[in-house]
């Protein structure tokens, strides 16, 4: 059977939308009139069939809060001892958005199909990435997949975490630096302009200060707009060269030079890549899949060519701490935890503790950023907003003693 999505209309005329499991789109036509609906159109979830009438690829994606959620209750529900169809049925009933129930019923019709539960992920690559795919055949295939699941759970649990954590962490820089750019721009192109404008029409020589600040006033509200045009311009001009292979790995070693930002992205690549590995070796995969689904998490070019030479390394029966330790790329620390699982057969439990260990450093380090940011933010706040109030005030203390002197 297959999964269809599908909008019909009803004996009222209101159209109706949802999805429906059936043999052939024929068959499920008649289906949808039997309910009394008239059908408009009809999809298969799995958006094509290949020659053979394999299952085709969907493009259809899942967001990662929700695949951690999925994971975890799939999870629950195979350690309850349900099969993997009654298991997908459960998770279809709960699923509140359409494009997730969707995806679960063309799971839970390749399922029904013959197909392994590998085998129907495979069909919908941009909701599960390969690592969750390769280790939830190495589940099967071992005959471990509710243990398999759980591990998939505590990974995209633990990552969605760390994304948001990180996320919540940059909030407030970014809202207070782009509060405090609107505050002065908008004292420079209409505050000060407005109460100047009193002293230079009573004839009076304005201070060095306050000349300044108006040239620079009457620059922004002349250039002002095509300042920002130029601005958008020149970040779509660098996202598109940046987006070629070589100067974004230019740009990526680039940044791995500057001191503070250095330590964060080997602290979050390093983190992401090492809870991969461990999670896929941990399973069951072979080393070699394991390392290859691994560098696809890096974001870091240069850090995912250290990568991929460490695979190649690997696969010529070097050990894997030393391959890491070849680049000078991935930290110490790492590679001597590993090192030690590769003794004491562990691998995966030190992937694991030297995940946390990245992930507990990057927290403090962006904590102690954030900390810092703060203050210097509004100290620059302050210095500006005194100059704009002296650039006001010194023209009416010129004007005072000014009186005082008649």
């Amino acid at each position: 059977m297959e999964a269809f999505e599908y909008q019909a209309l009803d004996d009222k005329g209101t159209t109706r939308k949802g999805l429906i499991t059936g043999d052939t789109p024929r068959q499920v036509r008649q289906l949808l009139r039997d309910q009394g609906l008239i059908p408009l159109s009809l999809s298969a979830v799995n958006e094509e069939r290949e020659q053979g009438g394999q299952p085709g690829i969907s493009r259809k994606k899942i967001p990662a809060t929700e695949l951690a959620v999925i994971t975890r209750q799939f999870a629950t529900l195979l350690g309850a001892g349900l099969t993997i169809e009654e298991s997908l049925e459960g998770l279809i009933d709960q699923a509140d958005r359409h494009q997730v129930r969707a995806v679960l019923t063309g799971i839970r019709s390749m399922v029904m199909e013959g197909h392994s539960l590998s085998e129907a992920l495979g069909s919908f690559p941009a909701a599960f990435p390969s690592l969750y795919r390769a280790s939830i055949q190495a589940g099967e295939e071992t005959g471990r997949l509710d243990l398999v699941m759980e591990r998939l759970a505590d990974y995209t649990e633990n990552t969605e975490a760390l994304r948001r954590r990180i996320g919540i962490a940059l909030i407030y820089p970014v809202l207070l630096t782009t509060v405090a750019i609107l505050i002065v721009v908008g004292l420079l192109t209409y505050v000060v302009p407005k109460v100047v404008k009193v002293f230079e029409e009573s004839g009076q020589t304005l201070p060095l200060l306050t000349r300044g600040l108006l040239g620079l006033s009457d620059f922004l509200q002349a250039w002002g707009l095509w300042i920002l045009l130029g601005l958008i311009l020149a970040f779509i001009i660098f996202k598109f060269i940046f987006r070629k292979p070589g100067p974004k790995m230019a740009l990526h070693k680039f940044f791995l030079r500057i001191p503070v930002l250095r330590n964060i992205i080997r602290n979050l690549n390093t983190a992401t890549m090492a809870r991969t590995l461990a999670i896929m070796s941990g399973s069951g995969v072979p080393l070699l899949t394991a390392m290859q689904a691994s560098s696809r998490v890096l974001t870091n070019e240069a850090m995912r060519a250290a990568m991929d030479t460490a695979r190649s390394d690997v696969g010529e029966g070097v050990s894997l701490s030393k391959a890491l330790k070849k680049s000078g790329l991935f930290p110490p620390l790492l590679t001597q935890m590993v090192a030690s699982g590769e003794s004491s057969g562990k691998l995966d439990v030190m992937l694991e503790k030297s995940a946390n260990v990245q992930e507990n450093e990057l927290e403090a380090r962006t904590a102690i950023l954030v900390g810092l940011f703060e203050p210097l933010m509004i100290l620059t706040m302050g210095v500006v907003v005194l100059i704009i109030v002296l650039a006001i005030l010194l023209p009416i203390f010129d004007l005072n003693e000014l009186i005082y002197a008649r």
